[in-house]
Parts: structure tokens; sequence; C-alpha cells
């Protein structure tokens, strides 16, 4: 017998869960999510993807054709060679988070030696800089309306008094959530207090001492209005022309001291969360890239078996291909799209991937079906739920897509409507 994972049912235990005002609940909102909002004709996406954000970066250094001060080469010809040493490493294809990562490990021991890899400190310095202000530069945008995915999770988080507060988790640099957050008149607290320099408060961040009507907005990889000031300290600035260096940081290199400190109290910011009793993290637009994180992850899962990841994953957990073999024949061959999501709920029960095709819940992998396929449309929360059908309209399989951020976005937005409904049916 085949083994099936009910897609409405799934609906209903995620509503269940998001309703509960005492369960720790968060988000961990990655770099999928902005490829979900809608934009204008000709103007998607509103941020790329990491691997288009890379092409992005690589594209505008390479006019950079003057050369700065008494380095030998410009900085497009060295930003070229950087990536050949990254490369080298066993990166065959580097992203902008591998060959920052590497450049600044580069620098690292770069202090006080002439030639690091065929590298000056100064030009390590100078393509550093260049790196993270090309970055802002992208990362710079506004949210077209107040109609997207970011707004109708802020309007979600906004609707529900709670005893245990929200806590999102994002590596993204850009300043989307905030956007949504404030623009809705959602508080939140991102770690900063002060005015002038808001300062990265460590003692606020662990011992959670805000106010429970405030999100926790946890910015793991830094953030494009971040800067380290003289070298030492970090700050946020509400200009995004600081004179300082941006604080982006997409790795858990020891960097020094100054830099590491947000980085290692929000990871470990994430680690407490997800190590209370029943707490619940929901994933999205995550790849499960980050070695780091992914250890965080499942460490706690395995030190605290009462809490529980979902990851909403976009896109078919499969793709089927056909090739032409040598004798001609038609070889049908399987890829996995999301390999690493695979294996780690496989072996970890309370790690669960929702992908459109499949899931993988309790380390049990099967398809998506309704256990009846007359379910009330009333049911299908947020339309997630959606009939694959054959050229005779005969339905043939279904998918779910909460993996698509729009999608958990309008989840999201039908679930206030049915709180509102449940409170007035109860008199409350």
């Amino acid at each position: 017998m085949m083994n099936y994972h009910d897609p409405i049912r799934q609906s209903k235990y995620l509503r269940q869960t998001l309703s509960q005002d005492k369960k720790p609940v968060g988000f961990f909102i990655s770099a999928g999510c902005p490829l979900a909002v809608s934009m204008p004709e000709g103007k998607w996406p509103l941020i790329p993807d990491v691997a288009g954000l890379t092409k992005y970066i690589k594209d505008e250094i390479d006019k950079e054709k003057t050369v700065i001060g008494d380095t030998p080469r410009n900085l497009a010809d060295a930003y070229t060679e950087l990536i050949n040493e990254v490369v080298k490493t066993g990166k065959s294809n580097p992203n902008i988070e591998d060959i920052l990562s590497f450049l600044r490990g580069m620098m690292q021991v770069s202090k006080g030696a002439i030639d690091i890899r065929g590298f000056s400190e100064s030009e390590l310095q100078n393509l550093e800089k260049i790196v993270c202000q090309k970055i802002a530069e992208k990362l710079s945008v506004e949210l077209p309306d107040n109609k997207t995915p970011y707004h109708k999770l802020a309007k979600w988080v906004n609707n529900i008094d709670r005893d245990t507060p929200i806590e999102i988790f994002t590596t993204n640099y850009d300043l989307l959530l905030e956007e949504a957050f404030e623009s809705l008149k959602v508080p939140y607290f991102d770690g900063f207090v002060g005015t002038r320099f808001p300062f990265f408060d460590l003692r606020a961040v662990e011992d959670n001492l805000i106010p429970n009507h405030w999100t926790r907005l946890w910015k793991i990889h830094g953030s494009i209005n971040w800067y380290l000031k003289d070298n030492k300290d970090v700050y946020r600035s509400t200009s995004l022309e600081e004179c300082d260096s941006y604080i982006i940081h997409p790795s858990h290199l020891k960097y020094d001291q100054s830099r590491k400190m947000p980085y290692l109290a929000l990871i470990d910011r994430l680690n407490k969360f997800l190590r209370q009793n029943s707490a619940v993290l929901i994933l999205s637009g995550y790849s499960f890239s980050d070695d780091h994180l992914n250890d965080t992850i499942l460490n706690a899962l395995r030190a605290n078996p009462t809490a529980m990841v979902i990851a909403l994953l976009f896109g078919d957990l499969t793709k089927t291909t056909q090739e032409e073999g040598d004798g001609g024949e038609m070889i049908t061959k399987t890829i996995i799209n999301h390999e690493k999501a695979l294996e780690l709920a496989e072996n970890r029960s309370n790690l669960s991937i929702w992908t459109f095709d499949e899931a993988v819940i309790g380390g049990l992998r099967a398809k998506w079906k309704p256990m009846k396929s007359d379910y009330e449309a009333e049911e299908n929360i947020g339309n997630a739920v959606r009939p694959i059908k054959d050229e005779n309209q005969n339905i043939v399989g279904y998918n779910f897509h909460l993996g698509d951020f729009a999608v958990l976005g309008d989840f999201l937005q039908e679930l206030i409507g049915k709180e509102q409904f449940k409170i007035e049916q109860d008199g409350v």
C-alpha cells in the first residue's frame, strides 16, 4: 500500500499551531522570499536570489577598471582572480556568500603580510568594501505596495495577543521585513537600542526583556543598515550612505570580536528559541545550503524532541527528465531538487519538509493526497492545495503550495479572518 500525506490535515495542524498564543512560534525568512513579491512587468525580481546576486556583483565589479592607489591591478581583474582562488578550494561554482567568506578569511591572515595568494592587504580591503557596497546598492529597494507576503505576515503577527512573542529569524540583509512592519505600525525589536547611533544590546537579546507584543526580528547575517564604527563598534543607522563599513556576514568565520558579536548572539538566540518546550519554527525560502545554520537547527532539535521545524520549500522535490541513451532508447532520470533538506528530514523526525509534490513528515517521505477528495473549499486555507488534472480534466495528483512565500502570505491572511470569526462565535 502506498503512503500519502494529507495536505488538508497538515493545513489544519499548521492553523492550530499558529493560533495558540502560549506556544513559542517563530518564522525563518530566507533568500527565496523576496522572489515571491509580485512586481510590475519587467521589474521582477524585487531582489534576486543568491545566484542572481552573485552574477550582479560580478557584472558590476567588472566595470571597475581604474587602479586604486598602489595596488598592482584594477578591482575587476582582482575580483576575477579572487573567484579563481575560491574555485581552487573545491567550490566549482562559488556564490557571493562563498566569495565573501573566503575574502574575509584571507583578510584575517593578511595582517602585516605583503602577499596572500597574490593579494595585498589593501587590495583585499578594497575588494571587501566594494562587494559589500554593491550588495547594499542592490538590496536598497522598497516593496511595491502593501499587499505583499511581507505585509500579510506583519498583519498576522499583529492580529493575536500572545503570551509568547513571535520571533522572526532571517538571513536576508534587506529591509523588507522592517518596511512591512513599520508601515503597519507593528512594534518589533532587532537587538539595537538608542537614537543617534543605535547600538547592539546583548543583555536585552539574551535575557529577552522586551514586551511580549513586540515581535523579535533577528537578522542573523547582518543588514545593509548595520555598520562597523572605527573598526570596533557595531551600530545601526537610518542612513544608507555611511562611510563606515557594512556589516554583512554570510559565514561563521571567526571575525574580530566586534563583527562576531551580533552574529554569535543571534545564532545563540535561534538555538535558545528551538530549545523551548513545544517550540515551532516555520522556514520559508531556505535552501539548507548553510552548514553552520543547519548544525544549529539540527543540534537544537536533537536536544529538544518537543520542538518542531517545518521547512516550506519552493517547487517539487523531484524532477523527471527524459534523455536519449547511446542506443537511441529513452532513459528516464530523476533529479532531487532539495537533496540536503531531504537527507536531514529523513533522519530527524521533528524536522518536516513540505515541497509542492511531496513531503517528509516524521521521517516518512510520501506524495500529497487528501484523505477525502471532496474536501470543503474552506478547509483549503489560502488555496494552497491544488489538484493536478490530465487533458480529460481527471484529477491525477495533488500539489501543496505553501512552499511559495506568496501562498504562505495568503494562508496567514485567511487565518486572520478565521480567528476573528472564531472569537465572535465564542463571544470573547
